[in-house]
């Protein structure tokens, strides 16, 4: 998982029911912590975009990008069980995917 190339698809929100993220990475942990420190301009850094509660790896670099497309266009009710299926209690997952590094 972590060890070699993934590509994921994840969810940044600013609290529990709030503002959504929707983004694709191929480095989960750096772009996370891009937003987490506000380094790139954009939508997660004027929302405050700082909480990891979603992620998933794609099986290749299409199926994640397609995957990314098709969140995008659900309605938010949707995304927001999706959330609340992976992660009930809303936590900030970024401590949770750094220990899977270690």
């Amino acid at each position: 998982m972590f060890g070699q190339k993934s590509y994921w698809v994840y969810i940044m929100t600013n609290r529990k029911d709030g503002t959504l993220y929707i983004g694709f990475t191929s480095d989960l942990i750096r772009r996370v912590t891009q937003h987490r420190t506000g380094i790139v301009e954009g939508f997660s850094k004027q929302y405050r975009l700082k909480m990891l509660v979603y992620y998933e790896e794609g099986v290749d670099v299409f199926s994640a990008i397609q995957r990314e497309k098709s969140l995008k266009t659900y309605p938010r009710q949707w995304k927001i069980n999706l959330i609340n299926q992976f992660n009930p209690t809303w936590d900030d997952l970024y401590p949770k995917i750094l220990g899977l590094c270690s």
